[in-house]
């Protein structure tokens, strides 16, 4: 499905998701970023771009997975992705095994009712941290709350 510009111009969304894609995993392979993220799809979206992904991942020679339950931290909003999945891409297995530890984290101290304070934000500034954001960055958004991102919709 497309969305028109505020000019009525026609925005092809898989081609424009798979362009964002394509400059996030060049952004990896150049080593600029260490984690990447799609944007948030909903299951019939990803099954669109499924395969341009995938090539774009080949073509780069880095490494990507489907995450069906993004870890939610107080950088972005919970509407952002809620009922979508994300696509992780990365080089090295140690980012997907640090980001597979900040979920696990995340969880062990949301079943011990101690998801709060400094463990809270402690997650959030790691996730900021492997998505390769400055530190005044991630310290900007904190201070603002979560938030969304900018959205051709």
């Amino acid at each position: 499905m497309n969305t028109m510009d505020k000019n009525g111009n026609e925005i092809d969304k898989r081609s424009f998701r798979l362009g964002v894609i394509y400059c996030f995993a060049e952004m990896v392979s150049v080593g600029v970023k260490k984690l990447a993220l799609s944007p948030p799809l909903l299951p019939e979206e990803y099954e669109e771009i499924l395969d341009g992904s995938d090539k774009i991942v080949l073509d780069f020679k880095i490494k990507s997975c489907l995450d069906k339950s993004f870890l939610v931290t107080d950088l972005f909003s919970e509407e952002l992705t809620k009922d979508k999945w994300v696509i992780l891409y990365f080089n090295e297995d140690d980012v997907l095994e640090i980001y597979n530890s900040l979920i696990n984290r995340k969880h062990e101290l949301l079943k011990a009712d101690k998801y709060t304070g400094n463990e809270r934000r402690e997650i959030a500034v790691e996730f900021g941290k492997l998505l390769c954001y400055p530190e005044r960055k991630i310290e900007e958004m904190l201070s603002k709350g979560p938030s969304g991102l900018p959205s051709i919709e």
